[in-house]
């Protein structure tokens, strides 16, 4: 590695995802000071957390100014759909600081699923077939319902904290969820706009793209397993575990999803004038062995990020320089042999009404995983639980079955009332 200066470091966030990327970030030669805000129990083994919001803009300022910080690494999409590159490089206080994420027009690509809609038709990039409605088109919506082939996906066309998409199984259930949206406001501004969908059947994954805004370097993939209840029942969540790599993601479909999907949206991105520095993740499901994107991300997702950093190789911070410079063309990266397979423990109740407050403990019994704190806190001197999605325990072995095998052993040690996991992650293989 070439001589670098050492970076000063703010990551902005406080779920497991936050705590993989404070971890691989923290291992860096390259990383001084280092920062998390807000962060939770487990990040402060790896720097020093801060009470700011990550929707606190001008806290995120101050704070940037006070630390001297030279990277800014927004892990949630919020503070980007929102601005935040935009925010750093409109403030001469700011300018100098690499953010790793796009602009507010790129983060439009998840701030608006009728706009990255729109982008996948004019790049031709292969998707689901749809329309967009709104409550001034509501009876033109029931009418496409209607002749529309079931099931049907109805989405809310902004963020809605992972809630805004119904997959209706009869015209009853798709009408009463597009009127939820549109009429009733159930998702306030983020559901003003409907896309309807085609459903595609098929099995998904997960590919993240890292992008200077002409190249590109892709990390490892990772299929993440939303249902609450074992055998993918039950409530969708934010994510019951991961595993990376994906055993049907061969040499050959991923080529198509490089030719067919990665290359156009970055090239699309810059063709449209788009300033777009970061991650792309790309939510694909693949149909008779061809791809289609489900939803594009602006940002890496969770709990995803849980196995797709341990398993990559390279140094975050240099790859992150070599965005800047516009050189990761220069970069080979390296993705680890071994298998990770992780296993979230969330809150009774989760992902509906949840309590908080209960103590954890047996972190110290843990031996050869990973443990990427989400929602807890230290509190009185203990790890309290403090979120829906607990902890994620992620482990690596010669295959995804060994992988999860020591996940489960270690997430048996650790307790607290009320706690619940998936026994069935990567069931599948």
């Amino acid at each position: 590695m070439e001589f670098q200066k050492m970076k000063n470091i703010l990551l902005l966030g406080s779920g497991g995802r936050e705590c993989a990327l404070a971890w691989k970030l923290s291992h860096s030669p390259l990383c001084g000071k280092f920062y998390i805000a807000p962060g939770n129990a487990g990040t402060e083994a790896y720097g020093i957390n801060l009470p700011v919001s990550y929707n606190d803009f001008e806290g995120i300022k101050k704070a940037c100014i006070d630390y001297k910080i030279d990277i800014l690494f927004p892990g949630p999409e919020d503070p980007l759909v929102a601005g935040i590159y935009d925010f750093c490089k409109n403030d001469p206080s700011l300018r100098h600081i690499i953010v790793v994420g796009p602009s507010k027009d790129g983060a439009q690509l998840e701030g608006s699923k009728a706009w990255s809609k729109k982008f996948m038709e004019r790049h031709n990039i292969p998707t689901a077939a749809y329309k967009e409605f709104s409550a001034g088109s509501f009876e033109q919506g029931v009418a496409y319902i209607k002749r529309s082939e079931l099931p049907i996906v109805i989405k809310a066309d902004g963020l809605a904290a992972g809630k805004g998409v119904v997959i209706a199984q009869n015209t009853v259930e798709a009408v009463k969820a597009f009127r939820a949206m549109v009429m009733n406001e159930q998702f306030g501004d983020a559901g003003k706009n409907v896309v309807i969908e085609q459903f595609l059947d098929g099995i998904e994954l997960s590919v993240f793209a890292f992008t200077d805004g002409t190249n590109y370097v892709l990390l490892p993939e990772a299929k993440d397993y939303k249902r609450v209840g074992e055998g993918d029942t039950g409530l969708n969540t934010g994510g019951m575990g991961a595993i990376s790599p994906v055993p049907f993601a061969d040499d050959v479909f991923m080529q198509k999803v490089t030719q067919r999907i990665i290359e156009p949206t970055v090239k699309g991105l810059k063709d449209e004038g788009i300033i777009y520095h970061g991650f792309i993740f790309f939510g694909l499901i693949k149909v008779k062995g061809e791809p289609y994107v489900i939803e594009y991300n602006c940002r890496l997702g969770d709990p995803e990020t849980e196995v797709v950093i341990p398993r990559l190789e390279n140094d975050l911070v240099e790859l992150i320089q070599k965005m800047q410079d516009g050189k990761l063309n220069e970069v080979t990266v390296k993705h680890s042999p071994k298998a990770a397979g992780a296993v979230m423990l969330v809150s009774e109740g989760y992902p509906g009404d949840y309590p908080k407050g209960r103590v954890m403990t047996g972190f110290e019994k843990v031996r050869g995983s990973l443990l990427f704190h989400a929602g807890t806190k230290v509190s009185g001197g203990d790890v309290v639980t403090n979120g829906g999605r607990v902890i994620a325990i992620t482990s690596y072995g010669d295959d995804i079955k060994l992988a999860l095998e020591k996940s489960y052993e270690n997430a048996a040690l650790v307790q607290y009332e009320g706690r619940y996991y998936r026994k069935d992650i990567g069931f599948e293989f």
